[in-house]
């Protein structure tokens, strides 16, 4: 690229940059030596096309019959629009190239076309007549069409099929020729059209937005006049009223005044600055720009205008000259300026994202908005909208915004009413620019034309279009570019496109039409019938959707294949093994059937897609160039054997294998190319079309695409290592095994190239560790075992830890490191990297691991005990009970964490937290008689360095610490802690050696030891009475004297050898002994401090009065009057304690007296029934038989009056003869039915009750006591739980 240049000019008043692009590639330039060649085409090949192309040419063979080729070219919607050199209009339906209309307008070549309204509407109906596909020829008899040799005037065309009415299809067509006419005809109506004379070559013609309802258009020439022409009569030939003849003259004058014939009137809006070449309506319809050999203008259109507007219509609003460079006043009128109205909805999205398999990006699907809404919005709602325009003319391209009119008040507002032009850049090519159009709003599109008198930066040289017939044979090939519009520089090397004779052509030869980007969104298929989907969508009905063919929609029954593929061709080349991709297909329709379809007749793919697509239209080729889909991607990064690329796209994307298709380098097409296209490239045929996955809609065909994606990627990933081995890249290559290889078979081979070339530890820490089915051999982990047994035993033991048993035979991998240890170089004492027997341990360490792995446990104990592995030897103790097995090696399960230097210099309390764990656990097999006591003792008591470690056994099992002596147990006495039952055993099992345990407890635990001696009455008086003595613990000494009976021995060693005076007052308070309190007391008489402790002291334990006599006199005591005044205040305090607890107890014995007599002595008031007494006393005084028990105690009323009985109910009569017993409660009862209450069956009977005292009427009174006293007395018996109602229980 050249340097940039920079440059300001004024023109116009509209302020912008010039920048110049230089090419320089494809012979044109500098020249250049062989060596900037080759690294040319390196570059060239490293690079990835920004674009893909495709032939169409034999889509078009009808417009190239009879010698005929193309001279105008317009694509919009779903229509191609081509005129000829021979004066023919080709109108085709996309994507199918169906013919929908042929007829001759013209008797030279078309030089312009246009149609309206533009863009045409979207067809988004589905018509009521589906035509099918026919499988004529394109040229066969019932092809409608003009004849070549037409006459211009003559407009009678042949019969032509009726086309279908709807929105998409009404349009009006208008091209323009150089044979001096205007052409104006519409699609759906055959009777629609008006020929328009006007006497000069018209190289451009432009038709109004609203020419339906305004009749309008515009058109221009080498007359160097901007006709505006209005109105006109269908089915008419007319001149213009500006060729100046009488004729056409007055016909426009009478036309005016309602006279004429009602041909049009022609307006010409400018003229005098020569010949215009281009015309073209803004895509709101309220600009127009046109170009003649002065300059760019750019005016407003009559459409649209507000109120107070109208005479801003057709007024110019900007001009922009031509350059001022050398060769430009020649070829001015020569050069055909192109320019195009952005639609900036229907650009691609910037570069970078990644495309979708339908061409267009995720971003554009979500973000931007759709563009079947844009295109068809009214331009009236869109007033204050900002159109971009660019031009390409020459070798200059101007970017320009133009902005709606301003409704700002003032003078300058007014001039900007009817809008403003601003050229936000200009840029300089070495080329003549046959087509133009943006990409991405970002890049620009151009379509050149290498002058071959161009060299390098020189402006291109005068040149002339060539006539029919005899033309140059030295232009070079046209080339398409993508310019950064921010850099002003070219992104990629420029596309060099291979037409049909390229050599004769000139730069207005050559087209370039844009359909934009499609943003509705994709519909997501489910499974579906075969019927349904026929029924329904194949396609969405978008702007090129599938469906418009011809004049009617495909038919899905013609293509039975697409519906009911069952399987479809994968993308793979050769790898481990040959491989092969098999294209199966079913269908109704039979092979030779489908050959028998042209396939001329079947869309291309690239035009299904929704993204972008660029037509260059050459007269003898018509090329397609459509942005790269995420397939094409992944073939290009294949073919360039970027296998790291391929494989992430293809994971990240699985979508992309749905665009690869079976390729044989006899099929391989020759573009897109950067050096070469092949317009001759061969058409898919309709079986491989119709058999692409996109289509699939069942279940089976989603897992069938899935399948591939997964044999694709291992394809690819195979590619990639094979790569990077072959660049030595191992480690990588380890990497990436890990990352792809998902087969046994793959692992396999990779793993055996990777040991063959001793790179163990590249590929080592990427062998799958869980099981692959097929599985992978288990040789394979067992080799990288044994290498690292050899060279890396750190990486040995990580492996072990790592990997899961089932992976390899662990006897074999155990023979390997016996055989390896069996040499003798890796010892326990032996050095590695500055540590002693680190190698030895790890090996150890991994025959344990084996060993577990092999179901040998015992010998896995074995070996952790030997690395004094703690942890993992006492796990395996407590999973597989192991305890047994080390009953012979008692001292090595205590010292499994304690090291040689621990032992030496840890202080006890270090040695016992060390310890804890396995004396825990012996003490539990203590308990369960696995591992006896005995065993243990008899292994540590001879060996004077584990006496500690006896110590804390011994203590364990006398406090009763096992595991679980925190868990606890009840029964119905209470709570029982398991660890007081834990200690009870564990006191009994300490009793067997109890002298032992007598040494070791007074050596290392004093508290103990005194709790031992309290406790146990196992050891010998003796041995603990001289340990004691030997150690002079004289309180354990004297509790031992004590328990001998020699009392007063143990009081002396208090009194001579501790001088405690309240341990000795203590000591003979607990014997109780008055012999050993006058020993005391003899003993304390000389000594005033003891004196003075025993009145201190001695309390009520002996009389104080005994002991104050016994001082002798004259003796001085230090302190006497204090302790005789506490003496005597402790004396008072206990008589004023007796006295006052003699009072409360008085006090409350007298409370509870008075309570009861006066219970005993209140009444209970009920009332009596004073009538009718005889036949209650009568039924009253029967005793109540023991079968109606049973009846009285069911009809127990439930709730009974004062002065009733609560058993029966009954009232009381004023001479009961039975006795009624009255409770405080207040309840009442006969005596028969309180016996009969609460008595079960069988009981309840008062005939065992003596008799009570006789009743012989009122007034009547027995006076004696005997029968009252036996009756009271057998009552009692019967009457002592009180009340037997429910109500006193319930309360109790």
């Amino acid at each position: 690229m050249a340097p940039d240049v920079k440059k300001k000019e004024e023109n116009g008043g509209i302020a912008f940059q010039d920048r110049e692009i230089m090419h320089s590639g494809n012979g044109n330039g500098h020249v250049k030596s062989d060596e900037e060649d080759e690294e040319e085409e390196e570059e060239e090949d490293d690079e990835e096309p920004k674009l893909k192309y495709a032939s169409l040419t034999k889509s078009q063979a009808p417009v190239y019959r009879n010698g005929d080729a193309t001279s105008a070219f317009l694509v919009a919607g779903d229509k191609m629009i081509i005129g000829t050199h021979n004066g023919n209009i080709h109108v085709l339906s996309l994507p199918s190239f169906q013919s929908l209309r042929v007829y001759h307008a013209h008797s030279a070549s078309i030089s312009a076309i246009s149609i309206s309204p533009f863009p045409p509407p979207l067809p988004t109906a589905k018509p009521d007549t589906i035509s099918r596909i026919t499988l004529e020829k394109p040229d066969s008899p019932g092809r409608p069409g003009f004849a070549a040799g037409r006459s211009a005037h003559s407009m009678k065309s042949p019969k032509q099929i009726p086309i279908p009415a709807i929105p998409s299809n009404s349009i009006h067509i208008a091209t323009s020729s150089i044979d001096g006419n205007v052409c104006v005809s519409s699609l759906a109506d055959t009777r629609d059209v008006m020929l328009r004379n006007f006497a000069r070559p018209v190289q451009a013609v432009a038709l109004s937005p609203n020419y339906k309802n305004d009749r309008t258009y515009l058109s221009g020439g080498l007359a160097g006049n901007l006709v505006m022409t209005v109105g006109g009569r269908a089915g008419t030939s007319s001149t213009s009223n500006t060729t100046g003849g009488a004729v056409a003259t007055a016909s426009g004058w009478l036309g005016t005044i309602g006279l004429g014939s009602s041909n049009g009137i022609d307006t010409v809006l400018h003229s005098g600055e020569g010949s215009i070449s281009t015309i073209k309506w803004s895509l709101t319809g309220k600009f127009v720009v046109w170009v003649n050999e002065q300059g760019i203008k750019i005016m407003r259109s009559n459409l649209y205008l507000q109120s107070g507007e109208i005479d801003m219509s057709w007024k110019r609003i900007s001009h922009i000259d031509r350059p001022h460079h050398p060769g430009w006043d020649d070829m001015a009128g020569v050069w055909k300026a192109r320019a195009e109205w952005i639609n900036e909805n229907g650009l691609e999205s910037e570069e970078g994202e990644p495309p979708l398999t339908d061409g267009t990006s995720a971003k554009d699907a979500e973000t931007r908005p759709n563009l079947a809404d844009a295109e068809v919005q009214d331009p009236a709602q869109r007033q204050n909208s900002t159109e971009k325009l660019v031009i390409g003319w020459g070798g200059t391209i101007w970017i320009v915004q133009v902005h709606s009119g301003s409704s700002n008040a003032g003078r300058e507002a007014s001039e900007q009413k009817a809008g403003r032009a601003v050229v936000v850049s200009i840029l300089r090519t070495d080329c003549i620019i046959s087509g133009i159009s943006l990409y991405t709003p970002n890049l620009l599109l151009v379509l050149a034309y290498i002058s071959p008198e161009n060299n390098g930066r020189h402006s291109p040289s005068i040149e002339t279009t060539p006539k029919r017939g005899l033309r140059r044979q030295n232009a070079v090939q046209p080339e398409m570019r993508i310019i950064d519009l921010t850099t002003k520089e070219e992104i990629c090397i420029a596309d060099v496109l291979d037409v049909s004779r390229f050599e004769t052509l000139s730069a207005a030869d050559y087209h370039l039409g844009v359909l934009p980007v499609i943003r509705a969104p994709s519909k997501v298929f489910s499974q579906r019938g075969a019927l349904e989907a026929i029924g329904g969508t194949i396609w969405d009905a978008s702007l090129y959707s599938t469906k418009a063919i011809g004049t009617g929609l495909w038919d899905a029954t013609m293509y039975p294949t697409r519906l009911f593929s069952s399987a479809a061709s994968i993308h793979s080349n050769s790898s481990i093994s040959e491989r092969q991709s098999s294209r199966a297909a079913s269908g109704i329709i039979p092979d030779g059937n489908l050959t028998a379809v042209k396939s001329g007749q079947i869309p291309h793919p690239g035009l299904l897609t929704r993204g972008i697509k660029i037509f260059i239209q050459s007269p003898y080729d018509c090329v397609l160039a459509t942005r790269p889909t995420i397939s094409d991607h992944l073939t290009w990064l294949e073919s360039h054997e970027k296998y790291q690329e391929s494989w992430t796209l293809l994971d990240a994307h699985p979508e992309a294998i749905t665009g690869l298709s079976e390729r044989t380098p006899s099929s391989t097409p020759g573009t897109p190319t950067r050096s070469n296209f092949n317009s001759r490239e061969t058409q898919t045929s309709l079986v491989d079309f119709f058999a692409d996955d996109s289509s699939q809609t069942t279940a089976s065909a989603t897992r069938n695409f899935n399948s591939q994606v997964e044999k694709e990627k291992r394809i690819l990933g195979d590619k990639w290592i094979r790569q990077l081995v072959k660049q030595e890249n191992w480690g990588r290559a380890g990497e990436v095994c890990g990352q792809v290889l998902e087969t046994s078979t793959s692992w396999d081979y990779w793993f055996w190239a990777f040991a063959e070339a001793g790179k163990y530890a590249e590929i080592t820490p990427y062998v799958p560790v869980t099981q692959l089915h097929p599985p992978l051999p288990s040789l394979v982990y067992e080799d990288i075992l044994g290498y690292y047994i050899s060279r890396d035993r750190p990486k040995l033991k990580e492996l072990l830890q790592r990997w899961p048993s089932e992976l390899f035979d662990a006897s074999t991998v155990i023979s390997h490191i016996q055989a390896r240890l069996k040499v003798g170089d890796i010892r326990e004492s032996s050095t590695e990297e500055g540590e002693v027997g680190r190698d030895w341990r790890i090996l150890i360490d991994s025959l344990a691991i084996l060993y577990l792995a092999d179901g040998r446990s015992r010998e896995a104990l074995r070996c952790y005990i030997k690395v004094q592995d703690a942890d993992a030897a006492m796990n395996l103790i407590s999973e597989f009970h192991l305890i047994d097995a080390l009953s012979d090696n008692i001292p090595g399960l205590i010292l499994l964490r304690v090291s040689k230097e621990q032992q030496a210099s840890a202080s006890l309390s270090e040695l016992e937290s060390l310890t804890t764990e396995p004396i825990r656990l012996l003490v539990d097999e203590a308990h369960q008689g696995i591992v006896r006591p005995k065993t243990v003792v008899s292994q540590l008591k001879d060996r004077p360095e584990m006496l500690p470690y006896l110590f804390f056994y011994l203590r364990a099992l006398w406090n009763g610490d096992t595991t679980d002596a925190a868990a606890t147990t009840s029964d119905e006495d209470g709570p029982t802690s398991t660890a007081h039952l834990a200690a009870s055993e564990g006191k009994s099992l300490v009793s067997d050696f109890a002298d032992l345990a007598v040494s070791l407890f007074a050596k290392y635990d004093r508290s103990l030891f005194f709790n031992f001696l309290k406790t146990s009455q196992s050891y010998t008086l003796s041995t603990a009475s001289s340990t004691c003595e030997k150690r002079q613990y004289i309180p354990e000494l004297v509790y031992l004297l004590s328990k001998e009976g020699r009392t007063k021995k143990a009081l002396f060693i208090i009194i001579e050898n501790l001088q405690d005076v309240s341990q000795a007052i203590a000591f003979a308070k607990e014997q109780d002994d008055p012999d050993l309190w006058n020993d005391l007391l003899d003993y304390s008489m000389n000594k005033p401090s003891f004196i003075r402790g025993l009145l201190e002291e001695v309390g009520t334990a002996i009389d104080p009065v005994t002991l104050v006599r016994r001082i002798p006199e004259g003796l001085e005591v230090e302190g006497l009057r204090s302790a005789l005044s506490r003496m005597i205040r402790e004396f008072e305090l206990q008589d004023s304690i007796g006295e006052g607890v003699a009072r409360v107890l008085r006090g409350e014995v007298a409370t509870g007296m008075g309570r009861l007599r006066g219970g005993q002595k209140r009444g209970v008031r009920f009332d009596v029934v004073a009538h009718g007494h005889a036949q209650q006393i009568e039924n009253k005084g029967k005793t109540k038989q023991p079968e109606k028990d049973k009846e009285f105690r069911k009809n127990r009323p439930p709730k009974v009056r004062l002065g009733h009985c609560w058993g029966c109910g009954e009232a009381f009569v004023q001479d009961e003869k039975q006795a009624i017993l009255a409770f405080p409660c207040t309840h009442v009862f006969h005596l028969s039915c309180f016996i009969l209450y609460d008595a079960d069956d069988g009981e309840g009977d008062v005939s065992d009750l003596p008799s009570p005292p006789s009743y012989d009427g009122p007034g009547y009174i027995d006076r004696g006591i005997g029968a009252k006293v036996e009756h009271a007395k057998a009552l009692r018996g019967r009457v002592g739980g009180g009340c037997p109602l429910a109500i006193h229980k319930e309360a109790d």
